[in-house]
């Protein structure tokens, strides 16, 4: 999985993972907002098999992933990459980080987009620090609600402050930054105790989603 060559070099590569269970516009917009403030070539939405630090997803991988597909349908330079699908165990940040940088090279800025609630528990995160070591971290606030990070993360963060996005560009990985995004209170438990409920999920995720969801009977919801 490649990018458009005029795309490559010195234009950020932006990463962004989660369980997606299932995607909706919470994870879609925020993404959105940092490929057009951040100068990103593209997204790469990658779907974790098993998350190290919550449940289990309640759909599996497979179908997860042709609901993701769906989703990133909608924006151009959005695309999904499901290697971690294809590994055993966990799904480690810094693995599939260290993978990319080995495909991208050692000069291509790499930038990991995170949420506030991430960034509060990545000190729990496996080889949290060494995530600097192969990509820029930016974390996606909600304009007010900034969170802080606190104790060794703090101390790690302090001397990676980016001045700005173009600071980005500089050095292939190791900075830290944080992008207000509009604040969407959206979230997947929602909208599984809707779908379960059969009532409507319409406006909260891509139209595809939702068609394919109810018509495959996902989540609890009848099938039409």
């Amino acid at each position: 999985m490649t990018e458009p060559r005029a795309l490559t070099g010195r234009t950020p590569l932006g990463l962004f993972g989660g369980t997606f269970d299932p995607v909706h516009y919470g994870h879609l917009r925020p993404a959105l907002e940092a490929q057009q403030a951040l100068g990103l070539a593209s997204v790469r939405l990658l779907p974790c098999r098993l998350p190290p630090h919550r449940a289990r997803p309640g759909r599996d991988a497979g179908q997860r992933l042709d609901l993701l597909r769906l989703g990133a349908r909608e924006v151009p330079g959005f695309r999904v990459d499901d290697r971690e699908l294809h590994r055993s165990g966990p799904s480690y940040t810094v693995d599939t980080l260290r993978h990319l940088r080995q495909e991208q090279g050692s000069a291509r800025p790499l930038v990991l987009l995170m949420g506030a609630d991430s960034l509060a528990g990545l000190g729990r995160w496996h080889r949290w620090r060494e995530l600097f070591d192969y990509a820029h971290v930016v974390v996606l606030d909600r304009p007010g609600h900034a969170s802080q990070p606190d104790g060794e993360v703090a101390a790690e963060v302090a001397g990676r402050w980016l001045d700005g996005p173009g600071a980005l560009r500089d050095a292939p990985a190791g900075g830290f930054y944080r992008l207000p995004v509009t604040p969407l209170a959206i979230s997947a438990t929602r909208i599984r105790r809707l779908l379960a409920q059969g009532r409507s999920v319409r406006f909260l995720l891509p139209e595809a989603v939702r068609r394919h969801i109810h018509q495959q009977g996902l989540y609890g919801y009848p099938q039409v």
